[in-house]
């Protein structure tokens, strides 16, 4: 017997002009009035950047001011470099990079919600029929859970800052969310021209973050069909596979006819795939288990339910595909040595279309439980970054004003009423959502998660306009890029350097540094980046052969332990007063 009983008056869709308000306040703040912030999001920005204004190298060679960055692919830093040049008159530069996250958005949101209502209108899906009537219509079910998915989807923790960040992080999450869009159609109706589109997406992905990846989920798909589905194995093999093929062999043809900087990126973008895979780790295992429990929030607590309801119905089409989807990336995180948060990125797509097939099937009294932990967290999160800006703001109270700017030393707050209003309003939407939920106690399904979503959208609405300037003054390297524009001549001298990508594109953005490229060897300048206190200067090093002098060094304010020292080449040492310095 079905696990689902429901009557039509709980698949009431949610109105269109809320799940979009829901989605442009997820979107917009944190792409606006922002610059390219340390680590990921200021070194994709910084390709982005160096390939609108650079030659046909720059595109097929990925590349940061001079810095090689072939690892990942170049489709997500191609979309945004083509971007910036279409846009980048009008918004700025960093803004324009970010019209190219805006659109991976787009996709993969949409891709999420055409893939959950295609497998919630199946026949294997549908509640049980009433005895006397009142069941709802197969489209209406569908539509439900489709809202209920992409309300999961935007209250993922893990996606929040990496669906705002101009990486290749972004598009490779809305692209496993198309591929699995389009595995659902396969499945459905297998057909070559769909076959072709899932390879054509698998490749897209590859070129995104690597062939890993696809490389999972077609381990997964060849699985899932040559057990369940064997009559579309071999359509998967014979369509899909070859265009995949083809467009990953599209750019590494160009770039070994072309050479780009005298080579090609097609070893360099190896390596880095090929290091993706080793034998599964206990510290692997660790990491995914440990940090995938706030990621996925709050998909994950109903994933497994589904997949507990639905045991007994045979695994049917709506609980398999995702669940293979799942097991296949968390199965490369458990081979992938590097603990960082983008293996854990194609996860939530799926768990998200999984997530919603649980909804029907809580019971009330876990719902009541989950929206009330819901309401109590997000809200008291809410209420101190309120009294916390309050505080800055004013210097009332003294202690939390103190608490509040001991990380952004030297920080002047300021004031932004468009900002402010925004929020504002933000939080007026809050409270009228919660007196919705608790006064009227709706049967509808995306009850369970109307509430974690929309406080999840309110915390960062909030983070991304009352607390925009001290986090963009804590993360940003605008002010020692012009420290560093101050101390070189207006042309012709290049710079050698050690810092890496995020510091290299921010430098070469804000400050127009001349980085030496991979063909020049001496320069005049050299920029050098470590950890060493201000009472470890050096004046002068030998380098090269050759003395540099120390003319300067800094920090960002926020950052004790970074620090940046400038040296000119030939130099006689100058006594320690001359030698100009920024101490902060």
């Amino acid at each position: 017997m079905k696990p689902v009983r429901l009557p039509a008056s709980a698949t009431h869709a949610l109105p269109r002009w809320a799940l979009l308000a829901l989605c442009l306040l997820y979107i917009v703040p944190g792409l606006i009035g922002r610059d390219p912030w340390k680590n990921e999001d200021a070194a994709g920005f910084g390709i982005m950047w160096t390939m609108a204004h650079g030659g046909i190298s720059d595109w097929l060679w990925p590349n940061i001011a001079g810095l090689q960055r072939a690892q990942e692919g170049p489709l997500a830093f191609w979309i945004g470099g083509l971007t910036i040049k279409l846009f980048g008159w009008l918004l700025g530069d960093a803004l324009a990079a970010r019209v190219a996250t805006a659109l991976f958005f787009v996709l993969g949101s949409i891709s999420v919600w055409n893939a959950t209502y295609l497998l919630g209108r199946r026949n294997d899906a549908q509640p049980l029929r009433l005895a006397f009537g009142g069941q709802p219509e197969p489209a209406d079910y569908g539509r439900t859970l489709a809202d209920g998915a992409l309300l999961i989807y935007l209250g993922c923790l893990g996606l929040l800052f990496h669906s705002h960040s101009t990486s290749a992080n972004a598009l490779e999450v809305s692209l496993v969310s198309c591929s699995l869009y389009l595995a659902v159609r396969f499945l459905e109706a297998a057909s070559i021209r769909t076959a072709a589109e899932l390879g054509a997406v698998l490749g897209l992905l590859a070129l995104t973050r690597g062939w890993v990846v696809p490389l999972a989920l077609y381990s997964g798909m060849f699985t899932l069909t040559a057990f369940r589905y064997k009559r579309n194995a071999w359509r998967l093999l014979l369509a899909g596979v070859p265009v995949t093929l083809l467009l990953i062999a599209s750019w590494v043809l160009l770039c070994d006819r072309v050479q780009p900087f005298n080579g090609s990126p097609f070893e360099s973008w190896m390596l880095w795939n090929i290091q993706r895979i080793n034998p599964p780790s206990w510290g692997a295992l660790q990491y995914l288990l440990k940090d995938s429990m706030w990621f996925a929030w709050p998909a994950w607590p109903f994933a497994g339910w589904a997949v507990y309801a639905w045991r007994r119905q045979g695994w049917p089409l709506h609980i398999i595909l995702p669940s293979t989807f799942v097991i296949a990336v968390a199965a490369l995180a458990l081979l992938d040595p590097q603990s960082e948060q983008g293996i854990l990125l194609p996860l939530l797509p799926p768990l998200a279309v999984l997530a919603a097939f649980g909804l029907p099937t809580m019971k009330r009294s876990a719902i009541n439980a989950v929206d009330w932990f819901s309401v109590m967290t997000l809200t008291f999160v809410a209420s101190a970054l309120w009294l916390y800006w309050i505080a800055k703001q004013t210097g009332w109270p003294p202690t939390l004003a103190k608490s509040a700017l001991r990380l952004v030393p030297g920080f002047k707050p300021e004031l932004n009423v468009i900002a402010v209003f925004v929020a504002i309003c933000a939080s007026v939407f809050w409270i009228m959502l919660v007196h919705w939920r608790i006064s009227r106690r709706p049967s509808v399904l995306w009850r369970a998660v109307v509430l974690s979503s929309g406080g999840g959208i309110l915390c960062w609405v909030l983070l991304m306009t009352l607390w925009m300037p001290p986090i963009n003054y804590s993360k940003s390297y605008a002010l020692v890029a012009a420290q560093i524009a101050e101390k070189l001549p207006p042309v012709g001298k290049c710079v050698a350097t050690n810092v890496g990508p995020a510091q290299r594109a921010s430098f070469a953005y804000f400050g127009a540094i001349p980085f030496a490229d991979v063909n020049e060897i001496q320069c005049d300048f050299l920029l050098l980046q470590d950890n060493r206190p201000k009472n470890g200067e050096i004046g002068t090093i030998n380098r090269d052969g050759a003395p540099w002098q120390l003319i300067w060094q800094g920090r960002r304010p926020s950052d004790r332990d970074e620090r940046f020292r400038l040296y000119r080449r030939g130099q006689d040492a100058d006594s320690p007063a001359s030698v100009s310095q920024k101490q902060n």
